[in-house]
């Protein structure tokens, strides 16, 4: 992926993407605190941090930039997403963001979270 698809990534709403990964896993019978779940597991924050970052209407950017800590088992992740195998990415925000869009797919696809969460 080029550098200028990237930079508009990265400024993508955090609070505009959450929807659409809730609205995935609902679809397939999953729930809102499922996805609430893998994504703290993923980036460290709480509930309530989460939730402050969505009203705060960070973009994905400040959102990694201010995650508490990046599971150290986020390396285990590992698969395609877009075309392109997570664990090669060159840019580590977009691995990270990456990486929160193969958990989400995860979810939806029905793996057990104990499977998810590494």
């Amino acid at each position: 992926m080029n550098t200028k698809s990237n930079e508009r990534v990265f400024g993508y709403k955090f609070a505009s993407i959450y929807p659409m990964y809730v609205a995935k896993a609902e679809r397939k019978n999953r729930t809102k605190k499922e996805v609430d779940q893998v994504i703290c597991w993923l980036t460290g924050y709480s509930q309530a941090g989460l939730q402050q970052q969505i009203k705060q209407g960070n973009d994905l950017a400040t959102f990694f930039g201010q995650a508490p800590a990046i599971n150290p088992n986020a390396s285990l992740i590992k698969g395609v997403i877009c075309g392109v195998r997570v664990e090669e990415m060159k840019d580590p925000l977009m691995q990270k963001i990456r990486y929160m869009d193969k958990l989400i797919d995860e979810l939806a696809k029905g793996k057990a979270m104990e499977k998810i969460l590494r």
